[in-house]
């Protein structure tokens, strides 16, 4: 069992805006455009608090505190690791599960992939391409499957620079009620 310690308004801010001028991969926005961009999707679609901050924070395995911790980690497995310790297994399992969950879209949704940008196209060859029926079966019949899969559309749709972003305090109050609801 891992060791809980839980993250703090002040080092969720410093990793947020941590993110701020770092490359999303040639896309046309940065990583905390991205990350804050990709949590007003998540509660704009009514996800609950803990999805919010997970959608918040899918990337955080290139932040550099993340990387550094978790050195020569895949991102999501990097910004996983992290989370379990600080956040939620929940939380966890959907950051590490991004990146499954567009191989998974890709296997299963024949319009997803003509949605995807040329950057995210480019980053599913290396990421394995589509799923085959026995990992999409797997992969589907995980309990928290639906998350996944909802937190890779918002990912996707989460690049346009004149898009919305949550606001920081919003972001902290969700975070403080996910804390409160474990009693933590």
């Amino acid at each position: 069992m891992t060791t809980r310690i839980p993250l703090t308004s002040e080092e969720l801010t410093e990793l947020v805006d941590g993110l701020a001028g770092l490359p999303y991969g040639g896309e046309r926005v940065d990583q905390r455009a991205h990350a804050l961009q990709t949590a007003w999707l998540a509660r704009d679609a009514g996800a609950d608090d803990e999805l919010v901050v997970a959608a918040a924070l899918h990337d955080i395995g290139r932040a550099r505190p993340v990387r550094t911790e978790h050195p020569g980690l895949p991102h999501e497995l990097a910004g996983a690791a992290f989370a379990r310790r600080r956040l939620s297994e929940r939380v966890a399992w959907v950051i590490a599960q991004h990146v499954p969950a567009k191989r998974y879209l890709v296997a299963t949704d024949p319009a997803y992939h003509a949605q995807l940008s040329p950057v995210s196209v480019a980053s599913l060859k290396v990421q394995g391409g589509p799923m085959d029926e026995r990992e999409a079966a797997e992969f589907a019949a995980h309990p928290m499957a639906a998350d996944a899969v909802a937190l890779r559309r918002w990912d996707d749709a989460a690049k346009d620079p004149d898009g919305p972003l949550l606001p920081m305090p919003a972001l902290l109050a969700a975070h403080a009620r996910c804390i409160a609801a474990r009693g933590v």
